[in-house]
Parts: structure tokens; C-alpha cells; sequence
């Protein structure tokens, strides 16, 4: 069954999702058969090579897709400037994935401020087309609803683009009493909830809490905001993170089962070892 919108993880491995997932010939086959999308954080530490490319295509169906992340020295090092040749080189690596891209995950640093909104607007119009990207920012002046804020969205809206939604609440609802806990809280943002209207699908990253049910009051407003994107056919994009990455499938099983008392035609999906779920394609 295809899904009327995008659900994901932040990638496609891990030990404990070996025996959960569906049987295939790589940890890509199991996870794309449940999940129809993937945020690409591996490229944002390390550029594949063309090769490694072509094999992930050969792993995943024609709905599947890529969100991928651009080398972090083009988005942190060096804040989007002059970068020209290095994003025409990791876009001629990645060529072979073009058919299966959504949009690049263009994830700024707090260190990217109001002053360097020249370089995103430069940045994003040298994009070849049909190329996109959706924008995440974490100085805090884009979230202080000011000029700033104003002139961030407004480029994003002139240009039909989304604004990524990081939503940290219920990780910085936990108690930090446990080493995983502790560094998620030290590396994710916490930075307000600020969804930008417009035409392009919304694009949501939600940093769940370490214990699976005390997520079901956060999801709750997701649940419904989701649930009428679906409805207006706005295919939205949902990523689901944990702060051990491990328990993900929980939380997915959890979200699926909210959404799909919300909307209808939406079934759970049920991890276990005996009757794994099989596919949204």
C-alpha cells in the first residue's frame, strides 16, 4: 500500500532493526520496504562515491526518495560561500540517484545568520533545475519574528520552498538521567516550533522522547496537522528521530498507529521478528 505522504527515518541501518525489517540483500532493500523515504545524513559527513550511488538506486523503488544532506563543508564550513564548484562536484556524483531525489536537506549551523541570506538565495538559485531543497536554520534570530524571520521566509516563499520544522520539545521534555539522553540534548536545537505557510510540502523532523509513550501527547498536534495535509493532498514529509536511534521502529509503530486512527486508509505498522510489515509500494 503506498502511503499518501512521506514517512522516514535519519538512515537506513541499524543492529537492532536487523530482525525487524523485511529479508533483503542490504540493510537499504529492508528499510525501503517499509519506509518510503530517508533523510540522507551520510552525505553530510562524507561524500559517496559515484559507484556507491548507483548501488543504493538499484536498492530502492521508483517511489522511493532521497533527502539528502549537502557536505557539511559546504553548509558549515564555509556558510554557503564560493561553493559553487563543490556543489556542481557532489551534484555530478550523486547524478545517478537524480530520479529517486526529493528535496536536499539544506541544514545551516546557528554560526549561519541573518547576514549570510545572500548566500542561501545565491546558493539556491544555482540549483539546477528540477533540483530543490527545503531549509533548516538555527540561528536563533529566524525564530525571534522579526525582520529577519520575515526576510528568511519571505525568499523561501518567492521561491516555493519549504522551511524545515525541527520539533525538540519532547526530547527536552526528558530528564537527563542517562548518557543517550544527555547527548541528544547537547546536540539537537532547541528552537521553537515554526511551521512556514505555503505551497510547498511541509518537511517535519521530530526529536521524540526516550520513552516511547510520553511521545503520544507531543505527536498528538503532528497527528492532526498531518492528517489534513493528507486530506488537502499536500504530501508531506515526516521523519521520525530517537535519542537512541535504535527504538525508532517503536516510535514509528506509535505514530503510525495515531495517524491511522486520525486518517483513514492509513494502516500501523507492526515490527516483530515472527510478521514483519511488509511494504508501502
Amino acid at each position: 500500500m503506498a502511503l499518501p505522504y512521506f514517512l522516514g527515518l535519519p538512515q537506513w541501518q541499524h543492529p537492532a532493526w536487523n530482525s525487524l525489517l523485511p529479508p533483503s540483500e542490504s540493510p537499504l532493500g529492508r528499510y525501503s520496504q517499509v519506509f518510503n523515504c530517508v533523510e540522507g545524513n551520510t552525505t553530510f559527513y562524507a561524500t559517496p562515491s559515484q559507484e556507491q550511488c548507483l548501488q543504493w538506486r538499484s536498492q530502492v523503488s521508483d517511489g522511493f526518495r532521497f533527502l539528502l544532506k549537502f557536505p557539511r563543508t559546504i553548509t558549515h564550513d564555509r556558510l554557503l560561500s564560493g561553493v559553487d564548484a563543490d556543489m556542481r562536484d557532489f551534484l555530478n556524483i550523486i547524478a545517478p540517484l537524480n530520479d529517486v531525489l526529493g528535496p536536499f536537506l539544506l541544514q545551516l549551523p546557528a554560526a549561519f545568520s541573518p547576514g549570510h541570506l545572500h548566500n542561501l538565495w545565491q546558493f539556491i538559485d544555482a540549483l539546477p533545475a528540477p533540483l530543490t531543497c527545503t531549509v533548516e536554520v538555527r540561528h536563533s534570530a529566524f525564530f525571534s519574528k522579526g525582520e529577519a524571520e520575515k526576510a528568511l521566509n519571505r525568499g523561501l516563499r518567492e521561491r516555493n520552498i519549504a522551511r524545515v520544522c525541527m520539533d525538540t520539545r519532547a526530547l527536552f521534555a526528558a530528564v537527563p538521567d542517562n548518557d543517550i539522553t544527555i547527548e541528544a540534548q547537547r546536540k539537537k536545537p532547541r528552537v521553537p516550533v515554526h511551521l512556514l505557510p505555503g505551497d510547498a510540502a511541509p518537511v517535519i523532523r521530530y526529536i521524540g522522547h526516550p520513552n516511547q509513550e510520553a511521545n503520544r501527547r507531543f505527536l498528538a498536534p503532528w497527528v492532526e496537522r498531518v492528517a489534513t495535509w493528507i486530506e488537502e493532498d499536500r504530501r508531506p514529509w515526516f521523519f521520525l528521530h530517537m535519542p537512541d536511534i535504535g527504538d525508532a521502529l517503536g516510535l514509528t509503530e506509535l505514530w503510525t498507529e495515531l495517524l491511522g486512527a486520525r486518517a483513514g486508509g492509513i494502516e500501523p505498522l507492526r515490527f516483530n521478528e515472527k510478521q514483519p510489515q511488509l511494504g508501502l509500494f
